[in-house]
């Protein structure tokens, strides 16, 4: 029996359409509209394509959106200046510098740079700090999201192993931090892991997070287990595909999320979350998490 196809593009929807009458009601009530600044750096085509689509998103919603563009010979000193621009700009909610950035930018610098209380990515190491104690902060986008769809699904985390395979500061080992906050137990496995299938197969939740394309065949999964492909890989022929091969697993698993049309819509939804969050604290005159 084939697996239940998980679409993060309806949850997706769904989350918007809800995040849009929460901004609405915002606007009616307080005056406030949630505004988010990304800033892009260079011409890399993926990263201009993932703005382009938050923007579509924060339209969608009725978040402001403000784009500003900077050449990739832009200085380190001179993204830094337009970070505390934005983070002394009241009327700004959410702070995104798209990465990857050119490599005489260190990106850490950057990221500390943005005021933790707009990191809206979630990538600050206060507010990755915050997480890691159980305490309120802007959770990481992707991991979020990838709860989110769990939960979705009305089965139990609590008590399920967990197995994430990747160990990235902004997938594998946050989204392992917030399922153990949801009571399960988990699993990191990586490139140094020995005999990975054994380990995998054991895994009632399994999050594939490699980008390695089809890396993962029906011989790593478990009869029945609920497999969240975080990859996004092209081949040769231009075509998207996963870090898992979907045409075998899912065959094999209880529910598998789609590669293109999984995890990534549900990405952008959780920084509209956390934006419109965000706004609503500006909105409650509260500066710090409670």
């Amino acid at each position: 029996m084939s697996a239940v196809i998980v679409s993060g593009k309806e949850l997706a929807m769904e989350k918007r359409t809800m995040i849009k009458n929460e901004v609405q009601k915002l606007q009616a009530e307080k005056s406030i509209q949630p505004s988010l600044a990304v800033i892009l750096v260079g011409e890399d085509p993926a990263s201009q394509s993932y703005v382009r689509a938050k923007e579509r998103a924060c339209e969608e919603a009725g978040i402001r959106s403000i784009l500003e563009k900077h050449p990739s010979s832009i200085s380190q000193e001179e993204l830094l200046d337009r970070i505390s621009y934005f983070n002394q700009d009241d009327s700004v909610h959410g702070i995104l510098v798209q990465l990857p950035l050119p490599e005489h930018i260190d990106e850490l610098a950057v990221i500390e740079h943005i005021s933790p209380l707009k990191d809206v990515d979630g990538f600050h190491p206060v507010n990755v700090g915050k997480m890691m104690i159980d305490q309120k902060a802007f959770l990481p986008c992707t991991p979020y999201g990838i709860v989110e769809m769990i939960k979705s699904l009305q089965v139990s985390i609590s008590s399920k192993h967990v197995v994430v395979i990747g160990r990235s500061n902004i997938v594998g080992k946050p989204v392992g931090q917030l399922l153990l906050k949801e009571d399960a137990t988990v699993t990191y496995c990586h490139s140094r892991t020995k005999d990975l299938a054994s380990i995998t197969k054991q895994a009632d939740i399994l999050i594939a997070a490699v980008g390695r394309p089809k890396f993962i065949g029906p011989e790593y999964v478990k009869s029945g287990a609920i497999v969240i492909d975080v990859g996004v890989n092209r081949l040769e022929t231009g075509k998207l595909c996963g870090d898992v091969d979907f045409e075998q697993v899912v065959e094999k698993a209880s529910y598998i999320t789609p590669v293109p049309g999984g995890v990534g819509p549900m990405t952008i939804t959780m920084l509209l979350q956390n934006t419109l969050e965000s706004a609503q604290k500006d909105a409650s005159e509260s500066k710090t998490f409670s």
